[in-house]
């Protein structure tokens, strides 16, 4: 007999699958054996660290495949193993009422029933000894064949066999395997980034954490549960960058937020212009009153004025004439930022004071990171650092900001990080949108790697939203929010459509804020803040929405509109996306719709409800028209209805 497999299953055990708090964990044991005796394969679980094991049988799903669910109510660590022994009872059973029913003489089969059940008789104590004795001496007694059938049959006496099982018919998995449990918001999330320092309602004064507060209303009017600001530290002087990235900075120049440190302080403090720890409770405070949290960037790098380059200069790599290493990614060159050096001999106090950092912001509030770069520092210094933040703060959520390999982001999902960026914002073919997320919202990558969506951050404007104008912002935004349970934008240029880069070619923003204060204009004409609160309001109301996993696409006869769904478990609630990928051109096109995966019937006649317009249409069967244009709206977030018995549709 072989137990094969147990999923979800990461790298052979050597991470743990992720789930979300209320969630029913669905576990597949792959177990076979030569010949066609019939298999009980048990799940067991429990919480990690020890404690009694909870057993619960499989059920065979076809093609020696066993599947069973536990639900997982508390954060932190579960871990789960499963066996399989050779079911004898219940395959002699089996073959004893084949041959019943065919009315051949059975007498001989019902002794060798009994046999079995005087060894398990032998194996087991008490009670349950004297039950399957007697049993056992009914089925080789002198009572009718009808009744002994009948006995054999009897779903009691199979569960007392399989307490008393055979040990030598045991095999087990040999591994037990971790599953690391997050709060629900790891899993779906709807993230806004802002400067706080351009968020001063008036022009001509920088913004202050307290600005950000009163910004608050306008953020969680949009749908947003997660404001997210870059650093917001003292910032150095020495090299310090100018507008658009200049080398040199004028007097007024407030310098980019990732050079972090000065003499008011480092990792640990707030720019005195943004205001103080105080002020930023009160952030935290007034966020949570609107539904939201407070993420905080991390970056882990100085400005040559930080205080720890001057208190601990064994932290920072020099070079042969004496000077500290800057950071450099060829051709550019970060002079305004010194990185760590993770393996130096005093690699030890570095790595305990890093941590320290996460730890002083979980002390003021916060549960939720974005990580600067995390792919250039050691992996072995993230699932350190990872775990040693869960194992007496479960809930927080770190979000990784790798632009990198593939195989570099999936490592570092692996090694704890909570949620990932992705290359969504430069996959703008239906082919290439479909191969890539088909990847992401299935295992083996769907266990360990929870992907956020961005169309735009501050160093990435693509190409698409530089020329596509209003319509490119209007389906990216639609990508992001249906493809991904989770996904953020950049605003307020997002909203407001800043579209112009710094140079032809380049990804860069003109003028960018990371180097400069900005003054947005709110209400300015075409904003798409309504249409955003629109996108949100379907996602909080949607649960297929909410999840991953359960992405399903479905051909077009147009390649450049894209067409995919969403579902929840039994097809309760079903969400049919579709949109023009082309953002300067109406497109049409007829979709085959994959109706099993929506759970509809062949002939059934559904409404399709589109809750960005509330436009309702009735479709039948897999054949159907869809036809967008970008100067109106270049998407449809369709609400599959049924119909009900009364003719209405719900």
């Amino acid at each position: 007999m072989v137990l094969a497999r147990l999923l979800p299953e990461v790298e052979g055990g050597r991470f743990p699958a992720k789930r979300e708090a209320g969630e029913t964990v669905e576990i597949e044991a792959h177990a076979f054996t030569d010949g066609h005796d019939l298999l009980a394969v048990r799940l067991h679980h429990r919480r990690a660290g020890g404690g009694s094991w909870q057993t619960t049988p499989m059920d065979p799903l076809g093609n020696d495949r066993y599947g069973a669910a536990f639900l997982v109510e508390r954060l932190g660590e579960y871990e789960y193993t499963a066996d399989a022994r050779l079911d004898r009872y219940r395959t002699w059973a089996a073959g004893l009422a084949k041959k019943a029913d065919a009315g051949q003489d059975v007498r001989v089969d019902l002794l060798v029933g009994a046999a079995l059940l005087e060894e398990a008789a032998a194996r087991a104590g008490g009670r349950p000894a004297a039950l399957l004795a007697g049993w056992a001496a009914q089925l080789g007694g002198e009572a009718g064949v009808e009744e002994r059938v009948a006995l054999a049959a009897r779903a009691d006496v199979a569960e007392a066999m399989d307490a008393a099982f055979d040990p030598a018919d045991l095999v087990e998995y040999g591994r037990v395997l971790p599953l690391a449990v997050d709060r629900p918001r790891a899993r779906f999330s709807t993230w806004y980034e802002m400067f706080p320092r351009s968020a001063s309602p008036a022009p001509g004064r920088p913004g202050t954490l307290r600005d950000c507060a009163a910004r608050l209303p306008y953020v969680a009017g949009m749908g947003f549960d997660v404001l997210y600001l870059p650093p917001i530290h003292p910032i150095g002087r020495t090299h310090r960058k100018g507008r658009n990235n200049a080398v040199r900075a004028a007097a007024d120049d407030p310098g980019s937020p990732w050079a972090i440190g000065g003499a008011e302080g480092g990792h640990k403090a707030v720019h005195p212009a943004l205001g103080t720890l105080d002020d930023f409770a009160y952030l935290v405070r007034e966020a949570a009153a609107h539904g939201m949290e407070v993420a905080l960037d991390v970056a882990f790098q100085c400005s040559p004025d930080h205080p720890y380059v001057r208190d601990h200069p064994e932290w920072f790599r020099r070079r042969p004439d004496g000077s500290v290493q800057y950071a450099e990614n060829p051709p550019k060159k970060y002079e305004d930022i010194y990185p760590f050096d993770f393996e130096s001999p005093a690699w030890r106090a570095l790595w305990d004071e890093l941590l320290s950092i996460f730890t002083f912001w979980i002390g003021h509030g916060v549960r939720a990171f974005r990580v600067d770069n995390p792919h250039t520092k050691p992996f072995a210094f993230w699932e350190w650092l990872i775990a040693e933040v869960r194992r007496d703060h479960p809930d927080v959520i770190f979000l990784s900001e790798a632009f990198t390999r593939p195989k570099v982001m999936y490592r570092l999902a692996q090694l704890g990080f909570t949620q990932s960026y992705t290359y969504f914002a430069w996959r703008n073919h239906g082919r290439e949108i479909r191969e890539y997320f088909e990847e992401l919202s299935r295992p083996p990558v769907s266990d360990f790697f929870r992907p956020n969506l961005w169309p735009n951050t501050p160093d990435i404007l693509t190409e698409q939203l530089q020329t596509g104008g209003r319509g490119a912002f209007m389906a990216r935004l639609v990508l992001a929010a249906t493809l991904g349970a989770s996904y953020g934008i950049y605003g307020p240029a997002f909203e407001l459509g800043l579209h112009r880069p710094r140079s032809a070619g380049s990804e860069e923003y003109v003028d960018s804020e990371k180097y400069e204060v900005r003054h947005w204009d709110l209400e300015a004409p075409g904003s798409l803040a309504a249409f955003i609160a629109r996108v949100n309001r379907a996602r909080r109301q949607n649960p297929a929405l909410q999840a991953d996993r359960g992405l399903v696409f479905h051909p077009c006869d147009n390649e450049r509109l894209l067409c995919y769904s969403k579902a929840t478990a039994g097809a309760a609630n079903v969400v049919i996306t579709a949109v023009n990928l082309d953002p300067r051109r109406r497109q049409a096109g007829w979709v085959a719709l994959d109706l099993e995966a929506l759970g509809l019937e062949a002939d059934e006649t559904f409404q399709v409800h589109d809750v960005l317009t509330d436009a309702r249409y009735p479709w039948r069967g897999p054949r159907n028209y869809v036809e967008l244009d970008p100067e109106v709206v270049p998407a449809h977030v369709f609400v599959v209805r049924r119909q009900t018995p009364d003719g209405l549709f719900a």
